[in-house]
């Protein structure tokens, strides 16, 4: 998630703590009120850039990430600036009433409903996957699932951001632009965010880096021996 109002364009100043990506430890809702994913299905490294899409699906591109009082020692920095959109309140009925652009009546039964389906019996622990669910609900949340009792309550307003497309130019394994004829292009090298194809429906967070570092050597090999070739 990005922060529902952030500018059209980067801060260099707030760098990417627009970013706001501890929603494992809370409950996700939409503008009708409603959970629209399973929250606690993975570490955030591995369903931001899903879940990002996610939001994007749901009316007006926006949801918002509410917390018990219980996790909020363990959000990140980011959700620690001072440009966020951001609401707090010592009851759940006085929180669904400051959700801008969301059903209060339906996010409060949302609410009461997670609560009731949540495994009480099971031990909360942020640094493994730890089984903490949910029962019986149509979106189950898998883990990290924290009864919203004990104000007070914060939520924090998202939409999507995009860092990063991954649909650049195609290339060969030794990193040579290809056209659309599916031929090289000699003396063309591409790496890193310029490449597309490598990544497809979601992206594991830091994976970019590693394409960039690999194909970052490769295009530079690749470049070093045409140069060494040319008379």
């Amino acid at each position: 998630g990005w922060d529902r109002n952030a500018p059209e364009f980067g801060d260099l100043e707030v760098g990417d703590n627009f970013q706001k990506h501890n929603y494992p430890f809370s409950i996700m809702l939409n503008a009708n009120g409603e959970r629209f994913v399973d929250e606690g299905a993975d570490f955030r490294n591995y369903t931001y850039a899903k879940y990002g899409r996610v939001i994007l699906g749901q009316p007006g591109q926006f949801a918002w990430q509410v917390f018990d009082s219980k996790v909020l020692h363990l959000l990140r920095d980011e959700y620690r600036i001072k440009r966020v959109t951001k609401v707090r309140a010592d009851t759940l009925e006085e929180l669904v009433q400051k959700l801008d652009d969301v059903n209060p009546e339906k996010a409060l039964a949302t609410i009461k409903e997670y609560n009731a389906a949540v495994k009480k019996d099971v031990p909360f622990n942020p640094n493994i996957k730890d089984g903490r669910g949910t029962v019986g609900l149509a979106i189950p949340k898998s883990n990290w699932a924290i009864v919203l009792d004990t104000p007070p309550f914060e939520a924090y307003a998202v939409t999507c951001g995009i860092t990063f497309t991954f649909g650049g130019l195609k290339i060969d394994p030794s990193a040579r632009v290809i056209d659309t004829d599916g031929q090289v292009i000699p003396g063309l090298y591409a790496a890193g965010e310029l490449v597309g194809g490598i990544f497809y429906f979601n992206y594991p967070g830091g994976t970019g880096l590693m394409n960039g570092a690999v194909f970052g050597r490769i295009a530079g090999t690749s470049a070093g021996q045409r140069a060494k070739q040319q008379p």
